[in-house]
């Protein structure tokens, strides 16, 4: 009996500590991506049919750190046809994300409901949800196993949504060295997989003394449908300071 008892413990202690050692690795993710202060970029956001054809579209983008909440502002500025149309995200740390689209053509701020937090941002292959808040309270995390990516060393990570999500779960592929997701996996509420994103360009940029990597480049391929999507960045400066009056919502029909 005392034999079955301890291999009951030494299974238990097993399990508590994969489940521990993903935990973990998404608090060091954490650590090594805040502190960034500020930030500012030029962005273009390209739409790639299933026969290739691509659609640009431009936009400047702002960003701002807190310790409950960060903020974000995306602004088009090209084709004209979407020029002045703008996105705020209240990426909440603990609980769910607030999120606006102000429309110039109607002059009307839109309130992103939880319920539509999972279509299509811009016609893309990016949700609403995916450019929200990935802070990891909302999240559990589990080590799946110790892989390689394109030579680089990774952790394969499963993430569960602890709140509403259009995601059953979603498997993170961690650069061991600098803890850029480089890959993930999006599966669906019947656990298919139908989304992968690929980031690339990592850059590295430093804000008082801390050493940060932002990733240049990150492709959205649906399983689907076939079409994809790619957000490129440019002109990125991390450490600046940015009022906090720029991200209230009143601010969006400025």
């Amino acid at each position: 009996m005392k034999f079955y008892y301890c291999i009951f413990i030494l299974l238990s202690l097993n399990i508590y500590g994969a489940s521990n050692k993903g935990e973990e690795i998404a608090q060091a993710m954490d650590k090594a991506h805040r502190g960034f202060q500020g930030s500012e970029s030029e962005m273009e956001l390209v739409l790639i049919s299933q026969d290739g054809t691509k659609l640009s579209r431009k936009m400047k983008g702002l960003s701002i750190e807190g310790d409950k909440t960060d903020k974000s502002l995306l602004t088009f500025t090209f084709p004209p046809d979407v020029n002045g149309i703008k996105m705020l995200t209240w990426g909440h740390r603990s609980k769910e994300d607030d999120q606006w689209l102000f429309l110039p053509a109607i002059k009307r701020v839109k309130k992103i409901s939880s319920k539509t937090k999972g279509s299509s941002f811009m016609g893309s292959e990016f949700s609403y949800e995916d450019l929200g808040s990935q802070a990891i309270e909302k999240y559990t995390y589990q080590l799946v196993k110790e892989d390689q990516l394109d030579g680089k060393k990774v952790w394969v990570l499963e993430r569960v949504p602890k709140t509403k999500s259009s995601y059953s779960k979603t498997h993170l592929y961690v650069d061991q060295k600098n803890y850029i997701v480089l890959k993930t996996e999006y599966y669906n509420k019947r656990n298919e997989l139908y989304k992968i994103s690929y980031a690339s360009d990592i850059k590295e940029y430093r804000v008082a003394g801390k050493v940060m990597y932002r990733v240049g480049r990150l492709k959205m391929e649906n399983i689907k449908n076939k079409k994809s999507s790619l957000f490129i960045w440019s002109k990125r400066k991390l450490g600046v300071n940015i009022s906090e009056r720029k991200f209230h919502k009143n601010a969006l029909k400025r």
